[in-house]
This record gives structure tokens, C-alpha cells and sequence, in this order.
């Protein structure tokens, strides 16, 4: 599933409407004595509430096409079934007295979905071009809803569906399933089926009241804080940079660029994931050794630092939440000198384990106590789609998950994917960086990976040369 901007995804002409959640009375918010979760309350901290595009580089969603006709009671209704089940969607902030937030909630059967259609705006391309507008104004960290819904009704037996939320509300897990679950809820009201109830749709605000009473518990001394004060450096060091000392300054604002690109194919990612059964060694060790093997090949560095998120769900009953339930660990990667692929595999999985310690302590919290003055900049994962129930169901319906484009001057991300169809690589990364840097890093990221191959080669020969000798003797 490619994880994109919204104006990279062709919508076909049709009837658009904009779907909005609303409060069946103004008295159904509630004071929720449940804290937020510690990166939901850093993110707030770092909000302008007189932002007039409160949305504006904040915003993720999944869009897809619902095989299926579109009617609207039907799917008003499947829209506010999923604001029942996920309180997530039902929960917001209010301002204390102490220029703080705290959460308000809504009991579920207290949302109405209405639609309101957009006349005069058929075209494929200006519905993108609207919807990109709507939802950087319309999207918001600190007002309600935090989410909302297109549809665009085509001339054929089916219809788009976009999903635009504020990352509050949002994961990276949640964008991908959330195609397959609105799909079930939509089939369910629209042949009278049952609705599904699971014990699996727990909410992200008892998440939260576990998650800040672990953050609570750490001190300077914690091993997790120790592991983030060893990947910073003195306190006060700048965070890792990507192409540190390449990325030039210019003047106003520019969007970064964005650009997916195939790393292997499928025929050449089988013979990488064959050795990797070989020698004992995962694929997402690899997708970071070679990351930092292309790091010292570009820019001469055998020390690679990134940040990677991490998905913080605990336990089943988070495991179909829609919410925020990510974390981010330290990768600190030194390559011996002169080292192969074989050598840069251990080094990463030392590395990924040492990393390990950091998986339940709040990053925000570990970065102020050791003194950090910024946040990552810099930021790789991985993910293997094929984890992701029914994926190639989702890939039928062109489901692609999708950010908002992004206004950074340094900030680079990596998305890497192991997809049905090969290996991929999704990024963004200043204006100010020169094209052909980003190139010969991808390229030398591929290279990478696919310089696996050539390991179990001796072993083989070895191997063969024995059985050879043993046939003659």
C-alpha cells in the first residue's frame, strides 16, 4: 500500500459530498478525568490555536473505492456505527485555566452524520484539488471533529472514499485497516447484517491513562532514558540529520518533495528473503542495515542514527482501535570499518535490540531528560503489508494511505514496505536538498539490499566443495 499525497491519487469524476460528524446535543460532551497520552499532549504544546490552517502539514487519511453503490442513508449510517465503536473518534480536547488541555468525551449514540453536497464540482481533478483545501482548514488538533469524510458517487456501481483525520485520532495501522472495516460495516447496514462486536476495539483514552503512568515512572537513571542519552550525545546536541551540511537554506516557503520508488522486485526480493531464511536474519534488520550501509557509502558516515516508530497497541483489545497508538525508538547503527553486508546485519540487530528497552517509555519524556532541545528530524520504518488482513483485498480497491504535504526545511522520513509485488520506498525531504543526493542514496539503499544475495555465496561454495570431497573419498 503506497503511502502518498492526496494529489498523487487519481479521483474519478463524480458527485462529491463532505460527510460531517456532529453532536446531537451541545450537552453531550462530558470532562474526561483520563490524561492524554504523552505524544498527543507534546503535540498540542507545539500548536498555534489561532493556525487559519490548523490542518496544513498535520493531517493523514486513507482514500479507496467502495465496491459497492453509494446510498447515503445507508452509508451515513455505517458512518455513525464507527464513531460508536471507537471512542477514539467521540473524544477531544478543552483548555484549562492553566493554558493545559484536558479531554472531553461524547457517550456513544450521540453523533449524527450529515452530508452536505458540493454542487457544481464534478471533475476529478478539481474535487482533489478542493479537498486538498478542505481538509487543511477544516482538520484540527484542538476542534471538533476530528475527522472527516468524502464520498465522490461516480456513474458505475461503486464510490471513492476518502478519510481525513488529524493525527490525533489517526495511526499509521489505522489508515490501512480502517478500508476493510468501513467496507464490513457498509455491507452489514446495507443487507441488514449483523454488527460486529469485539473485544478487540479498545480505547485509545484507557490506552493513554496506562501509557502516562509508564511515562511517569521514568527517571534519569531508567535504561530506556540511557539509551536515548547514548544515541544524542552532550545534551543540547542537535538531533541526526539527514545529508547534514547538504540541505541548502532558501528563501520562504517550499513544500518538500515527495517520491515513491520501487527497491527490488518481487523476483529479486525472494532471492534476498531466501538468504535471509538462510542465515537466521529478518527483513526489517536488513531494510536498516542497508539504510546505513547507504549512509557510508554516500556520505562516508559509519555511524547511521535515525528515529523509527514503533506501534504501542499492548495487547489484543487495542488491536482494532482507531487512535494514535505510536512510540518512537533510537536506531544508533556504527559499521565496522570495511565490514560487508554480513558484518552491517550484526551490527543492526544489535543495534534494533539495544533499541528494544526503549519500545514502552515515552519518547517525549526520555528526550527532556537528557536534555534534548528539539525533536527527530529524521525517521525510517518499515512495514510488511502482508501482515495487514485481506492486503490484497485492499490493493483491488486501490486503498492508499496518504499525509499531508509537508513544509519542513529538515525533516526527512523513509517508508519502506515489503508489498506483494516487491520491495518499496516511500520519502519525503526538503526543497533545499539537491535532487541527484536523494537519487544515489535510493539507489545505494537498493544496492544494499540486494548485495544479501552475496552472502550465503562462500557458504554455498564451501558447502559444495565438502560434499565434492566427500563423494570422492
Amino acid at each position: 500500500m503506497e503511502y502518498t499525497h492526496l494529489s498523487e491519487f487519481r479521483i474519478r469524476d463524480g458527485e462529491l459530498s463532505i460527510w460531517t460528524p456532529a453532536l446531537s446535543s451541545p450537552d453531550a460532551w462530558y470532562d474526561d478525568e483520563r490524561p492524554l497520552a504523552s505524544v498527543h499532549a507534546q503535540y498540542l504544546g507545539f500548536l498555534d490555536p489561532d493556525d487559519p490552517r490548523p490542518g496544513r502539514g498535520r493531517w493523514i487519511g486513507t482514500v479507496f473505492e467502495m465496491d459497492a453503490p453509494l446510498d447515503q442513508r445507508a452509508w451515513a449510517r455505517t458512518l455513525e456505527l464507527w464513531h460508536d465503536r471507537h471512542e477514539g473518534f467521540r473524544t477531544t480536547v478543552a483548555p484549562t485555566r492553566d493554558g493545559d488541555y484536558h479531554r472531553v468525551t461524547t457517550a456513544p449514540g450521540t453523533v449524527r452524520v450529515t452530508a452536505a453536497v458540493v454542487p457544481d464540482l464534478v471533475d476529478g481533478e478539481l474535487i482533489n484539488e478542493f479537498l486538498c483545501e478542505t481538509l487543511e482548514l477544516r482538520l484540527s488538533p484542538l476542534t471538533w471533529p476530528h475527522l472527516l469524510v468524502a464520498t465522490v458517487a461516480h456513474d458505475t456501481d461503486d464510490f471513492t472514499v476518502l478519510v481525513g483525520a488529524d493525527h490525533s485520532v489517526l495511526d499509521a495501522y489505522s489508515q490501512a485497516v480502517l478500508i476493510l472495516e468501513l467496507r464490513t460495516l457498509y455491507c452489514a447496514v446495507t443487507t441488514g447484517g449483523e454488527i460486529r462486536d469485539s473485544a478487540t476495539f479498545g480505547s485509545p483514552a484507557d490506552y493513554a491513562a496506562i501509557e502516562r503512568a509508564a511515562a511517569e515512572e521514568l527517571t534519569p537513571d531508567s535504561p530506556a532514558v540511557a539509551v536515548w542519552r547514548e544515541f544524542l550525545g552532550a545534551p543540547g546536541s542537535p538531533m541526526p540529520r539527514f545529508a547534514a551540511g547538504q540541505v541548502a537554506e532558501l528563501d520562504g516557503e517550499h513544500a518538500q518533495p515527495s517520491l515513491s520508488r520501487t527497491l527490488l522486485t518481487l523476483e529479486e526480493l525472494e532471492e534476498v528473503e531466501a538468504v535471509l531464511d538462510r542465515i537466521k536474519h529478518r527483513l526489517s534488520v536488513t531494510v536498516f542495515a542497508a539504510l546505513a550501509t547507504a549512509s557510508r557509502e554516500v556520505f562516508g558516515e559509519d555511524r547511521f542514527r535515525t528515529v523509527m516508530p514503533i506501534a504501542t497497541r499492548p495487547d489484543l483489545t487495542w488491536l482494532e482501535s482507531m487512535g494514535w497508538f505510536v512510540n518512537v525508538v533510537p536506531v544508533d547503527i556504527t559499521l565496522p570499518p570495511g565490514g560487508d553486508m554480513s558484518a552491517a546485519l550484526d551490527a543492526t540487530r544489535a543495534a534494533l535490540k539495544r533499541a528494544h528497552v526503549c519500545n514502552d517509555a515515552s519518547w517525549g519524556r526520555s528526550l527532556a531528560m537528557v536534555g534534548a532541545m528539539e525533536g527527530p528530524t529524521f525517521g525510517a520504518s518499515f512495514l510488511d503489508i502482508r501482515m495487514l488482513p485481506d492486503y490484497e483485498l485492499v490493493a483491488d480497491l486501490r486503498g492508499r494511505t496518504l499525509r499531508a504535504v509537508s513544509y519542513s526545511t529538515d525533516e526527512v522520513y523513509f517508508w519502506v514496505v515489503r508489498g506483494p509485488d516487491g520491495l518499496y520506498v516511500s520519502t519525503r525531504y526538503p526543497a533545499g536538498l539537491p535532487d541527484p543526493v536523494m537519487d544515489r542514496f535510493l539507489t545505494e539503499f537498493a544496492r544494499a539490499m540486494y548485495a544479501v544475495t552475496a552472502i550465503a555465496a562462500p557458504a554455498a561454495a564451501t558447502a559444495t566443495a565438502t560434499a565434492a570431497a566427500l563423494s570422492a573419498g
